[in-house]
């Protein structure tokens, strides 16, 4: 997520544990693609602590704390930050979500951390706030079809093939890093892998990620053509049902259609879904 601070500044966040390698590859596109561009990049991932305060009475917790900023969907939308003062600390706020709910991220100076986590707590403590780790948090993402970069992905994967063409645009006149990739023949082919939803028919088994997705259990070709396979797989507590994840060849066309996942010499029937499995018009995040 990237953050117009000035004309001259942007904010950069990542997945904590990508920090390192997000810098390295553009310190890399800096030196070999775009070296005339007067940019200069500094990791300050030790300058900040970030608390995310989530669900739907996050609004309600923050505006306890923080009097200076309009909370409002209006004023404050999905994707917009702000700077302001959060329990009487200097903080940059961000409005984005990786669980699909309402969701602010509260960003402060490192020192301060504990500090703002102790206030976060107690402003919520009337509403049974709890800090949830990263498993509730893959879950609920895996709910949305949110993904992981390098899980539900891999180098050879494109937006395109992610449902993401929204964010593509081949008639902007300059270029993009991956715009000359899009147009080669191998990426533009319809049966390219491409991500999907699950659902097992069994609603209580839950697929191991990595299983193999097949068009048939009788299959007798050896080795028998691998459609694709399991890339996230959790038992969601919402829909009281197992979901899953997959890259598939064709998997846009797909849908409706009864597949098998093969783990460990068990064929699992599945359905294959659209990847959003709760809120597909987004309207918990944007609320």
């Amino acid at each position: 997520v990237t953050a117009c601070i000035n004309d001259q500044q942007f904010y950069m966040t990542t997945t904590t544990g990508g920090a390192a390698k997000v810098l390295n590859w553009l310190e890399r596109w800096h030196q070999t693609e775009w070296p005339e561009l007067k940019v200069w990049m500094s990791s300050v991932t030790d300058h900040w602590s970030t608390v995310a305060v989530v669900g739907p009475k996050s609004r309600e917790v923050l505006s306890r704390l923080c009097s200076d900023i309009d909370l409002s969907p209006e004023a404050f939308k999905f994707m917009d930050w702000r700077e302001g003062t959060v329990a009487g600390l200097p903080c940059r706020v961000f409005r984005i979500s990786f669980s699909g709910e309402v969701s602010f991220e509260l960003n402060v100076e490192s020192g301060y951390g504990q500090a703002l986590w102790e206030a976060v707590m107690a402003a919520g403590a009337d509403f049974n706030i709890t800090p949830y780790g990263t498993e509730s948090m893959h879950v609920l993402r895996a709910e949305k079809g949110f993904i992981i970069v390098g899980q539900d992905t891999d180098g050879s994967m494109t937006p395109v093939d992610l449902g993401m063409s929204w964010a593509l645009s081949m008639k902007k006149s300059y270029s993009f890093l991956g715009k000359r990739s899009l147009a080669r023949s191998d990426t533009v082919k319809s049966d390219r892998k491409q991500l999907v939803g699950l659902m097992p028919e069994d609603a209580t088994h839950v697929l191991a990620e990595g299983a193999q997705i097949v068009a048939s259990p009788d299959i007798q070709t050896v080795p028998a053509p691998m459609l694709g396979h399991v890339t996230s797989s959790y038992l969601s507590p919402e829909l009281g049902r197992s979901i899953a994840m997959a890259v598939v060849r064709g998997g846009a066309k797909r849908e409706g259609e009864r597949l098998y996942a093969m783990s460990k010499g068990r064929y699992t029937p599945v359905k294959v879904v659209s990847s959003v499995f709760i809120d597909p018009k987004g309207e918990r995040q944007h609320a």
